[in-house]
């Protein structure tokens, strides 16, 4: 009987050990596994494309000491539902851009909305070149300049992506505002934002200035 009684303990010492070792070894791998970085989902998801070699839009050197892009905190009130004027009649043009590349572009339509209890009107573009893809053939581009350019924010502007609504109506979510890639890297061509396209406010949310 103690010989049966011994054995059974140590089968059960060996169950200890091998959970300890288990854990040991689930805690080591999670330990080693970058941790998400961001606040919300949308910043995660910028954040892990920047760290992807493959995809980054960085140098090679700056992509060595990436840690994360910095974010205003998410703001609720960056959120706005803008009525959307149509303006099925308006003319392609050439946008400028950083390069000597021109841009096909048109005015979709002006989102009017209000901002911190302050009403704002942006025009919403459409390119030429995104009517031949399946993809893109429903995107639409809203650049935009605010008093937190050259300051917090790239110099240039910000851009924020949209999508044609099925109403007359347009939810613009600030908080999602990038930075043009020729902002971490020369060698793109952005679209210049239109003078037309410029907030008389501070927007304190999506994206700020990239540190070299």
């Amino acid at each position: 009987m103690f010989k049966l009684y011994f054995w059974d303990r140590k089968k059960d010492d060996m169950k200890f050990i091998n959970a300890l070792v288990l854990f040991a070894i689930l805690f080591s791998c999670s330990e080693k596994k970058p941790a998400a970085i961001g606040e919300t989902a949308y910043q995660i998801e910028q954040n892990n494309i920047f760290k992807d070699a493959s995809k980054s839009p960085l140098k090679a050197k700056d992509l060595k000491n990436f840690d994360g892009l910095d974010f205003f905190p998410f703001d609720s009130s960056y959120v706005v539902k803008a009525s959307l004027k149509r303006t099925p009649d308006s003319e392609w043009f050439n946008m400028k851009t950083t390069t000597e590349r021109l841009s096909r572009e048109r005015i979709f339509g002006v989102a009017i909305f209000q901002l911190k209890g302050k009403t704002y009107q942006l025009n919403v573009y459409q390119g030429e070149e995104n009517l031949n893809s399946e993809a893109y053939r429903d995107y639409l581009f809203l650049p935009f300049l605010d008093d937190t350019n050259g300051e917090e924010t790239y110099s240039g502007g910000r851009y924020i992506d949209l999508r044609i609504p099925e109403s007359d109506t347009i939810q613009i979510d600030f908080n999602k505002a990038y930075n043009p890639l020729c902002a971490f890297n020369e060698k793109y061509s952005c679209p210049i934002v239109p003078r037309v396209n410029y907030l008389d406010a501070r927007v304190e949310a999506g994206v700020k200035a990239f540190k070299k």
